[in-house]
C-alpha cells in the first residue's frame, strides 16, 4: 500500500492551501491524504478570537478543524482515501513523527497563532529542515501554487546531497506530464575582484565543469524517464537567486537536503532556507541520507 501524503492542518489560511495544494497532488499519484492537527491546546488560548459566549474547549475545537479539513477534501476529490487525526502534541513533533510513515508532509507557509507579516511560519520551517522524507511547503504566488506554468524546477545541487531530489524531479514531471527545468550554478570567484579578471579559458572551464556534473546527476534517472521533456542549464550566479527568480515561471521548486544520522537541529542550507522564505511557488525539501 502507497504510503500517504501527511498534511498538517490548523484552521489557517496557509494549511487551506496545502490542502486544496495536497488534494491535486495525490490525484496525480494516487496517494491516500492523512490529515494532521498537532497542538499542545493550551497554548493557542490567547491565539482565539475573543467572544462574549463560552468558547468551545481546544480538544472541540481541534476535532471541527479535522473535520472541516476532511469535508473539504472529500468535496473536491470524492474518489481520494482520507484519514485524519487530532494529535495532543506539539505541532512540529507531530508532523516529524508522522513523516515516518508518509510518502510527503505538506504544510502552508504559515500557520494559526504566527505572525502574518512573517515570511514563513516556525513549523513549517522547522519541518522542512528536520524531517526524514520529503516536505512541500505551499507557498508563492497564485499562478503558482494553482499549477498553471506547467514546468517543474529542480536546483541541481551536489551529488552527495541531490540523488533523491533528481529521482522526486522527474517522478513529479512525468505525473504532471510537464517540463523539468534542472539548473546547476557556477561562480567564478575572480569576477569579485577588479584586480583579477577572469579569461575567457577559465570562465569556459567552470561551465563546462558544471555542464559535466550536471549531466552526471541526471544521466541514470533521465535514463528511466525517457518521456520526461528536461530543459537542462548551467547559469553562473548564486544559487539561491537564481533558483528564487526561475521560480517565478515555475508550479514547484525542488531542492535536495543532507540529513546527517543523529543530528537533531536543523539541517538546512543557505539555498533551501532562502527558498523557502522568498519563492514564488511552493517548494520541495528531499531529504538525501549521509
Amino acid at each position: 500500500m502507497e504510503l500517504p501524503l501527511v498534511v498538517g492542518v490548523d484552521g489557517s489560511d496557509g494549511s487551506i492551501l496545502a490542502v486544496d495544494w495536497a488534494v491535486d497532488e495525490a490525484v496525480r499519484h494516487g496517494l491516500p491524504l492523512r490529515l494532521v492537527y498537532g497542538s499542545l491546546w493550551e497554548r493557542y488560548e490567547g491565539a482565539l478570537p475573543s467572544v462574549t459566549l463560552q468558547r468551545p474547549s481546544e480538544r472541540v475545537l481541534a476535532q471541527h478543524i479535522v473535520a472541516s479539513a476532511e469535508e473539504r477534501v472529500r468535496r473536491l476529490a470524492p474518489d481520494v482515501e482520507v484519514s485524519v487525526e487530532a494529535v495532543a502534541a506539539e505541532a512540529v513533533s507531530a508532523l516529524l513523527g508522522e513523516g515516518d510513515n508518509a510518502t510527503a508532509l505538506v504544510t502552508g507557509s504559515r500557520g494559526r497563532g504566527e505572525l502574518k507579516g512573517a515570511l514563513l511560519g516556525s513549523v513549517g520551517l522547522a519541518v522542512a529542515a528536520r524531517a526524514y522524507c520529503p516536505v512541500i511547503v505551499v507557498r508563492g504566488d497564485k499562478a503558482g501554487i494553482e499549477g498553471t506554468h506547467e514546468r517543474i524546477l529542480l536546483g541541481a545541487g551536489d551529488p552527495d546531497s541531490s540523488h533523491e531530489a533528481v529521482r522526486f524531479a522527474f517522478r513529479e514531471a512525468q505525473a504532471r506530464g510537464c517540463v523539468l527545468d534542472i539548473v546547476r550554478t557556477w561562480r567564478s570567484p575572480g569576477r569579485e575582484y577588479a584586480d583579477h579578471p577572469v579569461g575567457t579559458d577559465e570562465t569556459a572551464g567552470q561551465e563546462a565543469r558544471a555542464s559535466r556534473l550536471l549531466d552526471s546527476l541526471v544521466a541514470e534517472v533521465a535514463a528511466d524517464h525517457p518521456a520526461v521533456r528536461t530543459n537542462r542549464v548551467t547559469v553562473e550566479g548564486p544559487a539561491r537567486k537564481v533558483l528564487v527568480h526561475r521560480s517565478q515561471a515555475a508550479d514547484l521548486v525542488i531542492v535536495g537536503a543532507r540529513r546527517r544520522s543523529g543530528h537533531f537541529g536543523l539541517q538546512l542550507g543557505r539555498v533551501s532556507h532562502t527558498l523557502l522564505h522568498h519563492a514564488a511557488c511552493p517548494v520541495a525539501v528531499v531529504p538525501q541520507h549521509v
